[in-house]
């Protein structure tokens, strides 16, 4: 992992993109990582484009600003790439990680974007172990497998956690949980 790794979520409200950048800073910070995860707020409501923001460190993190320069873009909504530059401020070698069940060539085309690419049907897997679909848990997935910024075997063990910690009583969320991480990480393409 590179000293700073910096992560910007697009979604919209309601689509799990802030709670996903906390859960990943509270999995990242267990394992000795420092972090910073938290969203930007306006007057957003359901539905509205929304953006959330990680930074992962081995070393103190000083810097207390909005991520413009983010090395990983994870975008919840692929309706989004109409309506919002999802490559702004990203490097040539940059990563874009988006839920949909197009190719990632058909994405890479789209956005004309040098880096690289990988996509996976977060709503098709979610719907299917949830019930529903909430992308931010399968982006998880997709996200550690795409980049390796965390070992996953690590990450699953944090993760479970703090799923056990948020459901408790219910027991098959969890599960569905778990088994949204596991699908999209052996799911997502590049």
């Amino acid at each position: 992992m590179a000293t700073l790794t910096e992560i910007r979520w697009h979604g919209r409200g309601g689509q799990g993109s802030k709670t996903a950048s906390i859960l990943l800073g509270k999995v990242a910070s267990k394992t000795g990582k420092n972090i910073q995860a938290f969203p930007e707020y306006g007057p957003e409501r359901m539905g509205a484009p929304v953006l959330a923001f990680n930074r992962i460190s081995e070393n103190e993190l000083t810097v207390h600003c909005q991520v413009t320069e983010p090395s990983i873009v994870v975008v919840l909504d692929p309706t989004l790439l109409e309506v919002v530059d999802v490559t702004e401020g990203v490097p040539e070698d940059g990563t874009i990680i988006v839920n949909t069940n197009k190719s990632p060539g058909k994405i890479k085309e789209k956005l004309d974007f040098a880096g690289e690419v990988f996509t996976v049907d977060a709503n098709e897997i979610s719907t299917y172990e949830l019930g529903a679909p909430f992308p931010n848990t399968p982006m998880l997935g997709a996200l550690i497998k795409a980049t390796g910024i965390l070992e996953f075997e690590d990450f699953k063990v944090q993760i479970k956690k703090e799923f056990e910690k948020k459901f408790a009583s219910k027991p098959e969320v969890i599960e569905g949980n778990m088994n949204c991480i596991d699908r999209a990480y052996q799911e997502v393409r590049n």
